[in-house]
């Protein structure tokens, strides 16, 4: 009995029938001979029929002449004899192979770019930078960047915009960008105050309308009202939208602790790609077959899935690299560490700040150096926006 039937057809299957004497002993000739049977019948009353594999029909043959039955072949099946019927419509084949192929470099084809969020202005540079790393329509998908790189080359390179995301839907790149310049306020705005949102000391202030219920270098409390909505005299007041720009120092206390040796791991800058077919959970490499020969490493996966038509298929290009990376030790004598303390803290206090708030000093409060490892309290100065809204309601 043959176990695996799939892998024969594979390679071709014939059914054989045979009639006549003997055919009993001409199944143990086939047995002896290494000729796999299965699927054994019998026919007739002194026939039967069974398969064999194409490759054993040369050593069926011989047993035939040394036997008294007959034999016929019935049935011709498997991957040989429909590639050899093909052949005879080569030309209705190959039209069917060719539709297939175009479908196929169809739906892995960048086919549009949508671009959401953006001015007419901001979507051209956009379309531009694009263009530029070779994202653009007519392209096939396996030859460009993944989304993660467009957005990082977008962001890094495009100025007017803070963020975007990036996502492949099908054949078309969708684009959510979030521009820098966003209307600072809408026409019509009701009635309000501005007041302070934390404590500070005024250090610059300019107010476009409203009343100015504060000086520059007082300090002021959090809710208290910096510019009053009402303006004219008590008995005669209007209410309007206070505008203005006032910022502040303020005051940021941190914690930071620097050990005084770290090891950590860093890139050499040398790497080996490797590329894949991967079929389901199967990879066949296709280039770069050796393993790296660095010691330590880390792996990127770029995998970029088939498409045809809306369906993704199981079948993938795999673009794995391997990036060398080595133990690096880094020893800080107390000063050291406390410089690079007040810099972590400096950058982590910036990276809240806007663009025109800034940090203009800092004062160790407190300092240790135990277990090998400095401990820094600090308090930063920092000028920033200090301006919050708060609507006039009546009774004001």
């Amino acid at each position: 009995m043959m176990k695996n039937q799939w892998t024969s057809l594979l390679f071709g299957v014939v059914k054989v029938s045979i009639v006549g004497r003997g055919t009993e002993r001409f199944l143990n000739d086939c047995i002896r001979e290494d000729i796999v049977i299965w699927n054994v019948r019998r026919s007739q009353k002194d026939g039967m029929d069974f398969f064999i594999r194409l490759k054993d029909v040369h050593a069926l043959r011989r047993v035939v002449r040394k036997n008294e039955c007959k034999c016929r072949f019935e049935k011709r099946l498997g991957f040989p004899f429909f590639v050899k019927k093909s052949w005879r419509n080569s030309g209705f084949v190959m039209g069917i192979l060719a539709f297939l192929l175009v479908i196929f470099a169809l739906s892995n084809m960048i086919w549009g770019i949508k671009v959401e969020g953006a001015s007419p202005e901001t979507e051209h540079l956009i379309k531009k930078e694009l263009s530029r790393i070779g994202v653009k329509t007519g392209k096939f998908q396996f030859f460009v960047e993944n989304p993660d790189d467009i957005q990082k080359s977008l962001t890094d390179n495009i100025q007017q915009i803070t963020w975007v995301g990036v996502e492949l839907t099908g054949t078309t790149y969708h684009l959510k960008v979030v521009e820098k310049n966003q209307p600072e306020e809408e026409k019509l705005v009701s009635p309000r105050h501005i007041i302070a949102e934390k404590e500070a000391v005024i250090s610059k202030m300019f107010v476009e309308q409203g009343q100015p219920l504060t000086t520059l270098h007082e300090h002021v409390k959090k809710g208290q009202i910096l510019v009053s909505g009402l303006i004219g005299k008590e008995d005669e007041q209007k209410k309007v939208a206070a505008k203005a720009e006032i910022f502040g120092e303020t005051w940021y206390k941190s914690t930071i602790l620097i050990p005084l040796k770290t090891t950590f791991h860093v890139l050499t800058g040398d790497d080996k790609v490797k590329h894949y077919l991967q079929f389901g959970s199967f990879k066949l490499p296709i280039w770069g077959f050796k393993d790296p020969e660095f010691k330590n490493f880390e792996v990127e996966d770029d995998v970029r899935y088939v498409k045809f038509l809306n369906f993704t298929l199981p079948v993938a290009y795999v673009n794995e690299t391997y990036r060398e990376k080595e133990q690096v030790s880094r020893d800080y004598t107390v000063k050291q560490a406390r410089e690079a303390a007040l810099d972590r803290g400096r950058k982590d206090i910036e990276d809240k700040l806007d663009e025109e708030e800034k940090v203009i000093g800092e004062k160790v409060l407190h300092e240790t150096n135990e277990n090998g490892k400095v401990k820094l309290t600090v308090l930063y100065q920092v000028i920033e926006n200090i301006v919050r809204t708060t609507p006039i309601v009546q009774g004001d």
